[in-house]
């Protein structure tokens, strides 16, 4: 049933003009259409439009402002903190609009805002090409690249949104534009890292490379016990490695799953993590020394392809489950900082709670701080806490760890999160803020410009003038 907040006469010549599925709350697969990917987020919008194209867009846009109905905007509805949907107002879902064109001429793909990144991966190695991704080839497109896109390949070939090229996108009032270095350049920058802030965008086009079929991958599981060890030799490495090479050192709980001995799951481990993507014999003697720390209990890296080493820790992020993942950016490693880390990793609530430490630094830190709206360029890591369990009856224990954690290692930092891994996005202004720093006033004028009611709030809010009061 048609909720009152929406006047009947104008959802009926909305509808007839509809070319995708509007979903309302009685309908048979609305609580299948409006779970997103974390099992703590649980909303009911009044309306969910499963858009087949722009046009579809457009029309739902300018719909829920006529009606002004909360909007939510769902790509691959992965962000941990849910923001693809929201209650009572209206969720426009991109996720049927999946298609991935290749040009490999040009090494340019254009790819629609429902896309996840496996069919980016797979479209784009038929012609041996790819472009920088997630660490998990689930993740959508659209939230991963809005929010700056931290992946396998950062040190040689930046972020995600480091090789945008242009971009399709329904802005606010509710009219189609194209946006790049050329076209409404203030809005393609703000985009590159400012997050779902500025419109819809519906199509993104990339810049590919040359990568595999062959890559190496990294990823030896040795004992805690070991853990000090594994760190420094990693942080050894992370200072001479190569830009081919992109990696990270973890503290997790070996995974359930089949091909791992059922007497090992849950047993803390420390372990490193990463992917070389020159030749595999250069990987293979440079991944060498940090797979012989100590004695493995499992060593599940060498070479592979491209696309199956995306697709690794896919099934370890399942739909449905439980997560809460906050991050920092760290300038450098320090004894302190690695203290402080372990005294907290030895008591953890849950071996499904992953600590984990990315180098950053290449390709990422060439790019200036102003040149997008993306920051912590300078970071040469990246500290994130991924809380993922299955027992809601846990989530207030694995939060309170999570957040007591992150305050205990902010110190370390200048305070900016990644903001794909924000928590819930606690204490927003200042967080936002932080994470933006110098770009952040930039941000406030373009979303001003572009958003200036501050239509597109369910993200990583960055409030215009009229609501900020600058």
């Amino acid at each position: 049933m048609m909720t009152k907040a929406i006047d009947t006469e104008r959802f009926r010549t909305y509808a007839d003009s509809f070319e995708g599925q509007l979903v309302l709350p009685d309908a048979e697969g609305y609580d299948a259409a409006r779970k997103v990917w974390n099992g703590l987020i649980d909303r009911r919008p009044a309306l969910i439009a499963r858009c087949a194209n722009a046009d579809d867009v457009v029309r739902s846009v300018r719909f829920a402002r006529e009606n002004n109905l909360l909007v939510s905007v769902r790509g691959g509805g992965h962000h941990v903190a849910g923001y693809a949907v929201c209650d009572e107002g209206m969720m426009i879902d991109m996720s049927a609009m999946r298609t991935v064109t290749v040009d490999p001429g040009a090494r340019i793909a254009r790819v629609q805002a429902g896309a996840l990144w496996a069919d980016v991966d797979a479209a784009a190695q038929a012609h041996g090409l790819a472009t920088p991704g997630g660490e998990v080839s689930l993740t959508g497109v659209a939230g991963l690249t809005l929010g700056g896109g931290v992946g396998y390949m950062r040190r040689k070939y930046g972020l995600s949104c480091d090789n945008l090229l242009a971009v399709e996108i329904v802005t606010a009032d509710g009219q189609w534009r194209r946006a790049s270095e050329r076209e409404n350049s203030d809005l393609f920058w703000a985009l590159r890292g400012g997050g779902g802030n500025f419109g819809i965008v519906t199509v993104f086009e990339f810049r590919l490379y040359p990568v595999g079929p062959q890559v190496v991958t990294l990823n030896p599981i040795y004992p805690f016990d070991q853990s000090r060890s594994v760190l420094e030799t990693w942080r050894r490495f992370a200072e001479t490695a190569p830009e081919e090479a992109s990696t990270s050192f973890g503290i997790w709980g070996i995974p359930e799953h089949p091909d791992i001995p059922a007497e090992l799951h849950g047993t803390p481990v420390c372990l490193l993590d990463g992917m070389f993507i020159g030749p595999v014999e250069q990987g293979e003697t440079l991944f060498q020394p940090l797979r012989d720390v100590g004695e493995p209990i499992l060593d599940l890296g060498g070479p592979t392809t491209y696309l199956e080493a995306q697709q690794g820790f896919d099934e370890f992020m399942q739909d449905g489950d439980l997560y809460y993942w906050k991050s920092l950016y760290l300038d450098q490693l320090s004894n302190e900082a690695v203290d402080t880390m372990m005294s907290w990793v030895k008591r953890r609530p849950n071996p499904r709670l992953l600590v984990i430490i990315r180098h950053l630094g290449g390709a990422v830190s060439r790019v200036a701080e102003s040149a997008t709206a993306y920051q912590n360029r300078k970071a040469q890591f990246m500290f994130s806490i991924d809380g993922a369990w299955s027992d809601p009856a846990e989530s207030e224990r694995n939060i309170a760890w999570v957040r007591g954690f992150w305050e205990a290692m902010n110190r370390y930092s200048n305070g900016g999160v990644y903001v794909n891994f924000p928590g819930f996005g606690e204490n927003p202004q200042h967080l936002w803020q932080s994470s933006y720093g110098n770009n952040y006033r930039k941000l406030v004028a373009v979303k001003t410009k572009y958003d200036p009611t501050n239509f597109f709030r369910m993200n990583q809010n960055i409030k215009p003038v009229a609501q900020t009061g600058n």
